[in-house]
């Protein structure tokens, strides 16, 4: 009789453990990341009776439940986040805490800190490699990802420029109409913005002049303000013949500016990389399609965001981006060994395997999809299910042990009689 009390009360303990684990799960219905737990029941040893033909095999029933957490794929949402990132795959992000203690994470809810640091939704930082000049090497130890809070990126100078124009073909030889302006801005070697007017006039069939000019008080002489001046040529379909297309950009110079600035040396590509002119002359209205130069005004970072592959990226005020840092990966051979210490972190034990940590999607290890978010594998109706057969199994057990009971105070009343 009391092997069958003890058999019972291992099974209250046990679904009661198993119920604390279902409800565990489904209150992280929610939790990005997070990895639901699987409940593992097991027999304890039998009480063997009788002789050795045949015996009668009593159980002294269940043994403490074990969990098992299984690291399938979750779903993948797409949130936008500048900075929330997900692994589609294997492999998990490396995150530091405040004590300096490594531990990995599925939950790529990422955000900037007022330090500047790429941080986990509880303060964790998250552990990646610098930038060099824009350029990651994906090797050597790792490092807290941090972006330089309020940095000014230097202004870049302009070195080349060109306007894709079309210019009218009937236009008249003089008055209205007979002339047409591109304005286009490039940059110093101190980030100070000039605009630079491309001025055109008919002087002729198939034949137009051009000059290139800056605003005279640009100048610290206040002088000649006219930088470049040259003849255009076109065929009869309106292709620019004359400067031939080998014959190379023409070049600007820029003197005496009154900032201070060096002076400048730009190239005016009249054609595109594939020989095609960028000004032609069409029976259309003379206009000013597009310009583009590679120069840049001095920038403060705006925002911070991750890019698909895990590349921490800066975006200045001027419009460059330069990256700043690339996520971890870590791929784990047995991630089940890991150990759960909240925050949506883990812990390696004893007996996990040694992390590979490495740049996403190599080496076996996920992809990371930047602006969206993993979700939780709990599923609600599994969970559900769950509760019920393990509820219906409490309910037998406490029904064994009443049983029981009743039945030794019936002995007892057997003997008292």
């Amino acid at each position: 009789m009391f092997p069958g009390f003890s058999a019972a009360l291992s099974a209250l303990s046990a679904d009661s453990n198993a119920i604390d684990v279902c409800g565990n799960n489904l209150a992280n219905l929610n939790t990005p990341g997070f990895k639901a737990a699987q409940v593992e029941f097991s027999d304890l040893m039998s009480e063997t009776l009788g002789g050795a033909l045949n015996p009668a095999q009593v159980g002294m029933g269940v043994g403490p439940i074990q969990t098992n957490t299984n690291y399938i794929q979750g779903g993948i949402t797409t949130t936008n986040g500048p900075t929330d990132a997900a692994i589609e795959g294997n492999g998990f992000f490396v995150v530091q805490n405040q004590s300096g203690q490594t531990l990995y994470t599925r939950d790529g809810s990422f955000q900037v800190d007022s330090a500047g640091n790429l941080v986990t939704a509880s303060g964790q930082y998250v552990q990646g490699w610098l930038a060099t000049n824009g350029t990651v090497s994906p090797s050597g130890p790792l490092s807290n990802l941090t972006v330089p809070a309020g940095a000014l990126i230097p202004g870049t100078t302009t070195t080349t420029m060109s306007v894709d124009v079309n210019l009218n073909a009937g236009a008249p030889t003089s008055g209205a109409g007979s002339s047409f302006s591109a304005p286009i801005q490039v940059f110093d070697s101190l980030g100070t913005g000039h605009t630079l007017t491309v001025n055109f006039t008919n002087t002729g069939a198939n034949s137009w002049s051009y000059t290139v000019a800056v605003p005279a008080s640009d100048l610290s002489s206040g002088g000649n303000a006219t930088l470049a001046t040259g003849t255009l040529t076109f065929d009869g379909n309106g292709n620019l013949t004359s400067p031939a297309a080998g014959s190379g950009p023409q070049p600007i110079a820029i003197q005496g500016l009154a900032d201070g600035a060096n002076n400048m040396s730009i190239n005016w590509n009249l054609f595109n990389a594939t020989g095609t002119s960028n000004i032609t002359q069409l029976s259309e209205s003379s206009s000013l399609e597009s310009e583009t130069q590679n120069g840049a005004a001095p920038g403060q970072i705006t925002n911070v965001s991750l890019q698909n592959g895990g590349l921490l990226v800066a975006n200045y005020s001027n419009g460059q981006r330069v990256t700043v840092g690339q996520l971890a990966v870590a791929a784990i051979q047995n991630p089940e060994s890991l150990i759960s210490v909240g925050e949506n972190s883990l812990l390696a034990s004893a007996g996990t395997a040694p992390p590979v940590v490495g740049a996403a999607n190599s080496a076996g290890r996920g992809q990371i999809l930047a602006g969206s978010l993993e979700g939780s594998t709990s599923d609600m109706a599994a969970e559900f299910t769950n509760l019920l057969t393990y509820e219906r199994s409490y309910q037998a057990a406490g029904r064994v042990i009443t049983t029981g009971d009743t039945m030794i105070q019936d002995t007892l009343n057997l003997i008292q009689g």
